[in-house]
């Protein structure tokens, strides 16, 4: 049997890794009330097997609560909820990091608390809809620009978060700028149009997203903070513009520079996306020297190749975690997988579809 790098014991900064397999960030909405729950603690119980988990996406502050039933991590209850599934991994000597998701406008009033707005760089809405527990599927409303007072209230609000999961026995922290959410909203010159020193050049709109992980670093320690960017992704309307490949060479060797411990880059060609080019991996693969995770429609023997190669040191894997919760173990002895995917179950409020996938047992002779 071949001895695949994936599976063994494998270091991200200071950690040591059972393997080289990341179970990446998902979201799926069983956190009602927006508070993490025993039911959310049984499901990454069961997918102890990677070596790090990332958790779903997971709101700084009341205006990052763009969907609904997705957890935050700025209240002590919330903390408490949190800390039941940090000792689920903990106990089956896995280890978790929590992803900080601020939605930005890819919001709906509908889905926050009273109080909480939509904020974004810039005044421009996204393009489509999202749903709503209250009336289904409605237009993305025009956010609120972020001016001086929303922005040094949400970089607090990111780092005082980042406590709360240190608080929550979280071993660490991925700041989520991908997707199309505030962050890469403020990276794109499609979403930002400001004039001030977060809007225009390059320079300037990687600026937040450098305060931010700066915040969160000096909070919980640069060798506990990762953060996850998508070029060339699709999601929450970005889009293509002909200084992409520079913005993320120049923000790449700025996070080199604050010598955080990971890039989680991803790959969204195979739900659709324009794929990333490998210029544009091999560029970030030498301006970033710590941790590179790739992630993006992997199986084991291409996770292979690119740890082999040298150009990845951690695979990402997202929907084979769904239906197989004993990926890992499948995986190492050459199980087949559960092509059981039960894709309108991914985003309701029980365990169908969540935590009642089984784990592998032969047929009986």
């Amino acid at each position: 049997m071949k001895d695949y790098k994936l599976f063994s014991p494998a270091k991200l900064g200071n950690l040591k890794l059972r393997n080289h397999v990341v179970m990446a960030p998902m979201t799926r909405s069983r956190a009602l009330g927006n508070v993490p729950n025993a039911l959310m603690a049984e499901y990454y119980g069961q997918r102890t097997g990677a070596g790090l988990i990332i958790t779903e996406g997971t709101a700084p502050s009341p205006n990052g609560l763009g969907y609904s039933r997705i957890p935050g991590c700025f209240s002590m209850e919330q903390v408490d909820g949190w800390k039941k599934n940090t000792y689920e991994v903990h106990k089956d000597e896995s280890i978790i990091f929590i992803q900080l998701m601020h939605t930005g406008r890819i919001s709906h009033s509908l889905n926050l608390s009273e109080g909480a707005q939509i904020i974004a760089p810039s005044p421009l809405k996204a393009i489509g809809q999202m749903w709503t527990d209250e009336k289904k599927m409605q237009d993305f409303p025009i956010p609120k620009q972020m001016d001086d007072n929303d922005l040094l209230l949400t970089l607090t609000e990111y780092a005082e978060s980042a406590k709360h999961a240190k608080d929550a026995g979280f071993d660490g922290v991925e700041l989520h700028a991908a997707n199309g959410y505030l962050l890469e909203q403020f990276l794109s010159p499609i979403s930002n149009i400001r004039t001030d020193k977060y809007g225009g050049s390059i320079e300037n709109r990687c600026r937040f997203v450098i305060d931010v992980i700066t915040a969160i670093s000096a909070t919980i320690g640069k060798e506990k903070t990762g953060i996850r960017l998508s070029p060339y992704g699709e999601a929450g309307g970005m889009a293509f513009y002909p200084e992409l490949d520079e913005t993320y060479t120049y923000l790449a060797k700025e996070l080199n520079k604050l010598k955080i411990v990971y890039i989680h880059l991803v790959d969204h060609s195979s739900m659709g996306a324009i794929p990333v080019p490998d210029d544009m991996v091999n560029t970030i693969r030498s301006c970033f020297k710590k941790t590179l995770i790739l992630s993006g429609g992997f199986d084991k023997e291409s996770a292979e190749l690119e740890l082999e190669s040298g150009r990845a040191n951690l695979i990402a894997f997202g929907r084979p975690f769904i239906n197989n919760p004993d990926l890992v173990d499948r995986w190492k002895n050459d199980l087949p997988l559960s092509n059981d995917l039960k894709m309108n179950e991914f985003y309701t409020n029980d365990i169908l579809g969540y935590t009642d996938y089984p784990i592998y047992k032969a047929d009986p002779e």
